[in-house]
């Protein structure tokens, strides 16, 4: 098929009528970024440098949405044979400059206006005794095409720079937040930006083992293909991590997650689906326990009045939306709301050591505490700390310190020799290990039942990551 130059009066083509070459060494380039979609997967730049061809054409036919394949333009119109198609302020060919018929015929017509204005006038009689001279340079110093490319030229590089900085802004990751340890606290629960990375690299060596879901590859794929507004398709790993920490740490929805990335709220589901199950079966083959030997070594000051205390025990309650089904209801019945409860074990010097499976909220503490299993780590040298309403003592062979019980009752605290402050040093520990996991504020809010069903992993995981997350917990409470 013969290609001709689309640009006015430029006669260029590729074969003759009879289907001969007829344009040697004369090439024809397709304006930037044409398809049937050509709003699909175009950079900004590139809408920019396909506005500055059309504009440089000059056909009223050409417009930004409507572009007829056939419409190309030769190499005669641009300074060094063809065009840049990386636009750059330096460039001078990221768009067609030279012999532009419109921009030649209007210069033609300006000039025998102006020819025939001066022939009107009366002729100037020179007072020079010498013989008129020419400038050479008079006769470019007016040319409107040139002084067009200029203003183009300088209001491009203007809007790239401005490109550039807006793209800056508009990225939203990890890095976006890099210089505020502020922020990455606020967003994924870590108390700085090195506590973060510090994580990050130890899971980066195993992040090629996160299975995606099934359907989201294929399905949530072509989800995002079709919609104009959205056109990343995929995230680095480290920010779906991030992204993951957001959902966990600042409780943040899937549709506001998948409007801060720039990708489909299905891709979102299932990037949380998939590193909740990542990181529950990476950081859940890690042995969390502590041998007391290793507990009395690091055993703070605000446990010297209790030395055999091995891990403080405290349960926690989970709010979930109301079911619609009156079993479900009846099985996560608690006397306010639907819950879940869990168990945690936290040591004195603030690690966690100990995270049970959640269970229906009309389960007993006691209850809780036998099904957990947290009963086969101990033995009769160690003590708990727990709070009120833990009172184990007819199903436990050790040592049980709880504050509240010790606090109100005046007779049972002089027997033991413990004065009051000391007692509320302990309640302090115990509010701290809620307080922890309480932080994340997808689990201190109400929980969707739309992930009700990897939940239970999720609050493992929240619990896991503590370890990770901040400093030592009598350190933390001390500042």
């Amino acid at each position: 098929m013969a290609r001709s130059c689309c640009v006015i009066n430029c006669h260029s083509r590729s074969h003759d009528s009879h289907g001969k070459p007829k344009a040697k060494g004369i090439g024809f380039y397709r304006i930037p970024a044409w398809n049937k979609n050509y709003a699909r997967d175009v950079s900004e730049v590139t809408k920019r440098q396909r506005m500055a061809w059309i504009a440089a054409i000059g056909r009223p036919n050409i417009t930004f949405q409507n572009t007829p394949p056939h419409m190309l333009v030769c190499s005669k119109h641009f300074l060094k044979g063809k065009p840049a198609y990386k636009m750059m302020e330096s460039d001078p060919d990221w768009a067609p400059s030279i012999h532009l018929g419109h921009t030649e015929l209007k210069a033609a017509t300006t000039a025998k206006c102006d020819g025939r204005a001066r022939s009107k006038q009366p002729p100037q009689v020179s007072h020079s005794s010498g013989p008129e001279t020419d400038n050479p340079g008079e006769s470019h110093a007016g040319n409107p095409a040139s002084e067009k490319n200029m203003k183009l030229k300088e209001e491009m590089g203007t809007l790239r720079k401005e490109i550039q900085e807006l793209k800056m802004q508009s990225a939203f990751g990890l890095q976006r937040f890099a210089g505020s340890d502020d922020d990455i606290q606020f967003y994924t629960g870590f108390a700085s930006y090195r506590h973060f990375m510090m994580f990050w690299g130890l899971i980066e060596p195993s992040v090629h083992k996160v299975i995606y879901r099934s359907r989201s590859e294929a399905t949530e794929r072509r989800s995002e293909a079709v919609n104009a507004s959205h056109t990343r398709q995929s995230l680095q790993p480290i920010d779906e991590l991030f992204l993951f920490q957001m959902c966990l740490a600042a409780g943040l929805e899937e549709r506001d997650l998948a409007d801060r990335f720039g990708i489909h709220p299905l891709t979102v589901s299932g990037i949380i689906s998939s590193w909740t199950n990542y990181l529950y079966t990476l950081l859940g083959s890690v042995c969390i326990w502590i041998d007391a030997e290793d507990i009395k070594a690091h055993l703070p000051d605000d446990f010297k009045d209790f030395p055999d205390t091995q891990v403080i025990v405290t349960c926690t309650e989970l709010k979930c939306q109301t079911a619609s089904s009156t079993l479900p209801q009846r099985e996560m019945f608690s006397p306010s709301h639907c819950t879940m409860k869990g168990l945690i074990g936290m040591a004195p010097h603030g690690a966690v050591t100990f995270v049970s499976s959640l269970y229906q909220g009309s389960i007993s503490d006691e209850e809780l505490f036998r099904r957990s299993g947290l009963a086969d780590l101990l033995t009769e040298d160690m003590a708990i700390v727990v709070d009120e309403g833990f009172l184990m003592s007819d199903c436990v062979d050790w040592k049980v310190y709880c504050p509240a019980f010790l606090s109100q009752n005046s007779q049972m605290l002089a027997h033991s020799g413990f004065q009051r402050q000391e007692i509320e040093r302990l309640s302090a520990h115990v509010e701290s290990v809620i307080r922890r996991v309480k932080e994340n504020k997808l689990l201190d809010s109400v929980i969707p039942l739309s992930i009700s069903g990897s939940i239970k992993e999720i609050f493992t995981v929240a619990c896991l990551l503590i370890n990770y997350q901040n400093k030592p917990l009598v350190k933390a409470r001390a500042k």
